[in-house]
Order: C-alpha cells, then sequence, then structure tokens
C-alpha cells in the first residue's frame, strides 16, 4: 500500500514538472514583436516613442528592447520587472504577454503602479571652481498622482549670470494637463544678487551709477507645453520679473517678457553606435505692451550631437546667441564658466557680458577619460570679435567630474581646476 501511495505521489510530481515545462516551453516558441510599458494615464511603445528615453536611462531601455526579436523568456521578464519597479520608484511592476499581430508572434506589455505620493531629494549642481568659487543647488521634489510634481529649491549660482544669485525656487508641475501632449507648470524664485568688483568697475566706466545694480530679482514663469510631434515639443509662457535697485529707497524695475522654447530631442539606436540628437531655439521678448520697463528680444540656440560605440564617445556641441534692445544685466551672455570656454575667467572675458555670442565645444570620452576642446567669442554690436579657445581633460562618471583646463593665449597658461556635478 505504501508502495501505492509513494507511486502515486512521484507520479503527480512527473506530471506537475511536466506541465510546467510544457508551459514553458510553449512560451518560448513564441518571438516578441514590441514592448509596452504602460502607468496611470499613459502607455509607451518603447521601440516607436521618445518618451521613454525620458522616464528610462539608457542601459534599461536598451536591456528591455534587447527582448525584441527574441524567444520569449518569462525568467527575463521577471528580472526586467524589478529593474523598472526599481528604477522608477514604483509601488508594483508586472508584465502579460499579448497576443501579437502575426502568427506566432506576442508583446511584452509591463503595467507600472505608482506610489500615492513620492518624496525624493536632489543634488542638480555642486560645483568648485579655482575662477569662481563654489555653485550649488539643492531640492525637495514631491509627486502626487503620478504627474503632479510639487518642488522647492535652494541655490546659489556664481557660474552661469553675470552675478551671483542665491535664493529659493518653487515650482509645480502637471505632466499631463489635458493629455499626454500637453504640460503645465508655474515656477516663483526670489534672488539675491552678489556682483563681481570687475562688474561693478565696468558699469561705473560706462557711465552708470553702481547704486543701479539691482539688489534682489523676484521670478515668475508660468507656461505651457506641447508635444507637436514626439520628439519636438513647443513651449509658451511668460517670464515676469522684478528688479530692485541696491540703494535703499531704490526704485523697482520690470522685465516682463514672452518666452517660446522650441525643442527636439532624438536618439537613434542600432547594434553597435548610439546618436542623440539635442537642439533648442529660444525667444523672450520684452514690450512696454505688457508694463515692462526694458524692451529687447533675445534669441539663443544650440545644438549638441553625440555619437557613442562601446566605451568610446564624441560629442559636438554648438551655441550662439542675438540680444537687441536693452536688457536687463542677467539676460546678457557670457562666456567662461564650467560649460563653455572652460579655463577662462568670464570677468576677464567681459566683465558685463555681451549681446553677442557664439560658442562650440568639442569633447571625447573613453570610460572614466575625458578630454574637450571650446572656442567662443562674447561681444557687444559694433565691437571687434576676439575669438578665444581653451584645452582640458579630466574624469567624468554621469554628472560627476573633476577637470583642469587651460586658455590658449600668449604668456603664461594659467590652469582652471573644476570638480563638481553638474546635470
Amino acid at each position: 500500500m505504501k508502495s501505492v501511495r509513494a507511486g502515486c505521489f512521484l507520479l503527480g510530481v512527473c506530471l506537475f514538472a511536466g506541465t510546467q515545462d510544457s508551459e514553458f516551453n510553449v512560451n518560448t516558441r513564441y518571438t516578441v514583436e514590441a514592448v509596452l510599458v504602460s502607468g496611470d494615464g499613459w502607455t509607451t511603445n518603447l521601440a516607436a516613442d521618445h518618451d521613454s528615453e525620458e522616464r528610462l536611462s539608457p542601459s534599461l531601455r536598451k536591456q528591455i528592447l534587447g527582448l525584441i526579436g527574441d524567444k520569449l523568456n518569462p525568467s527575463e521578464l521577471d528580472d526586467l520587472a524589478s529593474k523598472l519597479r526599481r528604477e522608477l520608484r514604483a509601488r508594483t511592476v508586472t508584465h502579460r504577454v499579448l497576443r501579437g499581430l502575426k502568427p506566432q508572434y506576442v508583446q511584452v506589455l509591463f503595467e507600472v503602479k505608482m506610489r500615492p505620493v513620492r518624496f525624493d531629494v536632489s543634488v542638480p549642481q555642486l560645483l568648485y571652481s579655482s575662477s569662481q568659487g563654489f555653485s550649488g543647488s539643492a531640492e525637495a521634489i514631491a509627486t502626487v498622482a503620478e504627474h503632479h510634481v510639487f518642488s522647492f529649491g535652494v541655490l546659489s549660482d556664481g557660474d552661469q549670470l553675470v552675478e551671483r544669485s542665491s535664493g529659493i525656487t518653487a515650482r509645480y508641475e502637471d505632466t499631463h494637463a489635458l493629455s499626454e501632449r500637453v504640460r503645465l507648470g508655474f515656477e516663483f524664485a526670489s534672488y539675491q544678487e552678489l556682483w563681481n568688483r570687475s562688474t561693478r568697475n565696468a558699469w561705473t566706466a560706462a557711465g552708470n551709477s553702481a547704486s543701479d545694480l539691482y539688489r534682489t530679482r523676484q521670478v515668475f514663469q508660468p507656461e505651457v507645453t506641447f508635444v507637436l510631434a514626439r520628439p519636438l515639443t513647443l513651449s509658451l509662457g511668460a517670464s515676469l520679473e522684478q528688479l530692485d535697485e541696491a540703494a535703499p529707497g531704490g526704485q523697482s524695475e520690470s522685465a516682463n517678457a514672452l518666452a517660446s522654447t522650441l525643442r527636439y530631442r532624438r536618439r537613434l539606436d542600432d547594434s553597435d553606435f548610439q546618436q542623440d540628437f539635442d537642439a533648442d531655439y529660444s525667444l523672450r521678448a520684452a514690450s512696454r505692451l505688457w508694463a515692462s520697463d526694458f524692451v529687447y528680444l533675445r534669441h539663443s540656440w544650440a545644438f549638441r550631437y553625440t555619437l557613442l560605440h562601446g566605451r568610446h564617445s564624441v560629442s559636438d556641441r554648438a551655441s550662439g546667441g542675438l540680444l537687441l534692445g536693452h536688457a536687463p544685466l542677467f539676460e546678457r551672455f557670457v562666456l567662461g564658466n564650467s560649460t563653455s570656454l572652460r579655463g577662462w575667467d568670464r570677468y576677464e572675458i567681459d566683465p558685463l557680458g555681451g549681446n553677442r555670442v557664439v560658442h562650440n565645444s568639442v569633447e571625447y570620452r573613453y570610460r572614466l577619460f575625458e578630454s574637450f576642446y571650446d572656442s567662443g567669442a562674447v561681444w557687444n554690436a559694433g565691437e571687434p570679435v576676439i575669438l578665444r579657445h581653451s584645452i582640458g581633460m579630466g574624469l567624468h562618471q554621469g554628472p560627476l567630474f573633476v577637470a583642469v583646463a587651460f586658455p590658449v593665449r600668449k604668456g603664461a597658461a594659467d590652469p582652471v581646476f573644476m570638480v563638481g556635478m553638474n546635470y
């Protein structure tokens, strides 16, 4: 009797295992035709939609796209679902297999369930430059119902503008305002301005009073972004800014401008190469019609192309700008910081900035090693154009970098040392 029971038990185990193996073998007969990732109110076809480039890291996106054209492997789907959950910080990620458009083909659907409220803290910038000192920012971000994003930040930036701006920022963004193709945002910022001695001297030498330099700056920026045709977006909004002069009891001035930005982002992947295309064009127009004390047009454009092959990458970044009319100092163009003409001191080039600018940067990376060559000019209309050059090298891992840059000029070459992270 015991022998009969044992035999029945072994037979049941064998039948169960056979059923599992049979089911696994049936699944592996099918070829993956497409991969979809779905969340609350959105669905992305990874092979066709470019929104996934913003949601997922390049490495994970490449792993998931690697499913297409291969036989279905259920254990691999489990592993990728776990990676998706960690990267998206989701509550759960499950997967389903759907019927494909052709016989013997299937589609894989990853379903993402996000947490109702998610909190994050980030440091978008932390930089030290031997010519300009420290710059940094930090922000706290709360994401509610996946597409309502609230952020609050603090910063002290002495790298991007003529002045050093220190203060706070607050922003709200609805990434799904009316549909997946419309995003709505509001930003407020309040800055305390600190002026370099070279800028003060150049300002007074031009016949102005040092007390006319604004002491504080408040900014309110509403903006709506339309996804015209992926990967092309158009942002329309306004920049409403109030400038308070440094002198006690000094007057306030307004710099109110309509703002628009056209952006193009595209990534092309094949078996050996990855190509990234980034292009921006921005226009800011201030006028008396919207109660602005400054009247000007500011055009700026930038293009970047990056080619990656294995552990090698080469990129070229070109930018330019044109400023017409009477504009506040924060709108003027500068070169000689952590991203342009590295190795130069921007206050040596032009302490007040210029209303014309062109710049180009070529970078090569192999693993952690990086080398770069910058060239550019910033000037005012009617002045001679002086083209400057710089070279440098360093180590770069993601946003983290350490570099040394040298201005190319006659006489002593004073290097500029930079370390930090810059997104």
